[in-house]
Order: structure tokens, then sequence, then C-alpha cells
């Protein structure tokens, strides 16, 4: 959960996820859309399913047992070099090395390491170093500590230097030049993409859903019928006749505000259209696919972030 996310963003996340699944069997054996509704919300939903996947692979392969190297646990999936380095340091106080953004910026400014951390040759710097300075004692101390330091004293911008234990070995610090390192990473124009959003209500005060598919963005959550412009709901090609079409004539719903919902390298500006519907018109065959959600959002499933805030618009008015 703290991959990509904030500490206080994550606790309230990560108090219900281990209520809900306390040893890792429970979570091998939970369903995926009741691990990705405790997730919804936290973003980058690929993390949600590979901890699922690798609950699976260690009660299957492993007995239930963590592996206890770094190298077993870079085999186990969502699980990178420093991921695999943080828990095998910690947890089991094995001599291995991290480099998570907050150690970056704090061993590139220790050494006055310049050039986007991002880089191969950067990066290898920086590996190279965290492994040069990593303690034969105390590892699990020492690898908090330095992640700590990060993200309280060596923040990225007004790092509070005064008081830093490392200030008088710190190269930039000494050179005054802290401003410059890490190096940023190259600017480019981040795209926009649009998308109209239909929400299809019935009598019974329930939208109908679909699931994803389980690769790209919002993998395995369940969204709304979407399309490229607010004319077809090509998602709906299998699930409504020729005739019936016409009852999703753009003329009667109501078009929405519309939304903006930033990803890493997109933003995606959604035009959300509520159309009510005759059910007798509509019939969902797949039931895998397709589901006649609650408003009350009683059913526990994986939402994508600004589904779930269009709902709770909905189910408000």
């Amino acid at each position: 959960m703290l991959q990509q996310t904030q500490v206080d963003t994550v606790i309230p996340y990560f108090e219900t996820f281990l209520s809900r699944f306390p040893t890792v069997e429970d979570l091998a054996s939970a369903k995926t859309d009741q691990v990705l509704h405790l997730w919804t919300g936290l973003g980058y939903y690929a993390r949600a399913r590979n901890l699922h996947h690798t609950a699976q692979i260690i009660t299957k392969n492993f007995g239930g047992i963590f592996p206890k190297t770094a190298r077993e646990l870079e085999t186990l999936k969502g699980i990178g070099k420093s991921t695999a380095g943080a828990i095998a340091a910690i947890s089991m106080g094995v001599r291995a090395p991290i480099l998570d953004g907050n150690v970056k910026r704090v061993l590139a400014r220790y050494r006055a390491i310049g050039g986007w951390p991002g880089h191969t040759k950067v990066s290898n710097n920086l590996w190279d170093l965290a492994e040069e300075l990593l303690p034969s004692e105390r590892v699990a101390s020492y690898t908090q500590a330095i992640m700590d330091l990060g993200a309280t004293v060596c923040n990225r911008i007004n790092p509070a230097c005064g008081t830093c234990p490392l200030r008088h070995d710190c190269v930039a610090y000494q050179d005054k030049t802290i401003e410059k390192f890490p190096g940023k990473k190259p600017t480019k124009a981040i795209p926009i993409r649009s998308v109209a959003m239909f929400i299809l209500t019935n009598e019974n005060h329930q939208v109908l859903l679909y699931k994803r598919p389980p690769n790209g963005i919002w993998g395995s959550l369940y969204s709304l019928p979407e399309s490229p412009n607010h004319k077809t709901i090509p998602q709906l090609g299998n699930l409504v006749s020729e005739s019936n079409k016409q009852a999703m004539d753009i003329e009667q719903a109501i078009v929405m505000d519309p939304i903006r919902h930033t990803f890493s390298h997109f933003h995606l500006d959604i035009q959300p259209i509520k159309l009510t519907i005759n059910p007798d018109k509509l019939t969902v065959g797949n039931s895998d696919e397709w589901l006649w959600y609650p408003l009350n959002q009683s059913i526990e499933i994986g939402l994508a972030a600004p589904v779930k805030k269009l709902l709770s618009q909905i189910s408000s008015q």
C-alpha cells in the first residue's frame, strides 16, 4: 500500500485490510472483488491484484511461510528489488539495500549524484551507494531510519537540513546545492483523453456496471459503460437489440457536470450522462461481466475512483 501512496492515506486502508484478511491464507482464499473493494480509492490497482496473487503463491508454494531472502522475495508478483530489500531488512534483519523515492533523494544529496534517478546510469550509481552504506548490524533500524529521514527531514521541498544528522557529511549541504539534487524528471506535456460514461439506472435504484478486463487501466474493477463520444455505447451492443437501441437516444439523457480524473501519465476528462431506462428493454446476459449495482453500495466489489464518486452523487440526489 505504501508504494505510490502516502502514509496518512494508507493507515485506515491498512487497518481495515488487516482486519478483514488477518493471515496470508485469508487473503489467498478471498475473491478478487473483495480485495479490490477494500482497495477502492488507493489507486494503482495492479498492486492489489499482485498482492492477492502473491498470497496465493505463498500459500501454495511456500506453505504459507514468507520467503526468507531478498532474492526469493523478488520472484513474487509485484515485489521488485527495493520492496524485497525493505521486507527482508525490516522484518527479518537480512542485509539487503533499498532504494525507494525517499532514499534516492537522501543518497543523491549525500553524495551529490546528479541526474534524474529514473535514468539507468543514475539509478545504478544510487544502488551502488545504497549497498556501500549498508551496515553489517542493525539493518532493520538503518533501513527504517533512512526511509524516515527522507520522508520527514530530507524533504523534496524545504528540507530541514539544520536538524539532519548527516548534514556534516552531506556534499550537497556543504556545497549549498541541495535544490539541485536529485535531478528532475524530464518534463513533457500530459496528454488529455476524453470519454463519455453512461449511468443507466432502473426503477429499483440500481446502476448498470460492467467488469473491466484484468489488464490495463482499472483492471478487474467495475466501471460504467463508456464511449469515446456521447452518441454510442459500444459495450451494450451485445445486450441491446437493434430495435431497442433507440431507447438509449441521447435526447432522453441528463448530461451531468464533467469531471477530470488524473492518472500518472494522462488526464481523463469524463462526461457523465444519466439514462433512466425501462428494464424490460435491457437484458444483462453475462452476470460475470455485467452487474446491476444497488445505489446503497451494499455489494463488495472494486470500483474505479471516479465511478464511485459519480455513484455517490447519484445516490444523494
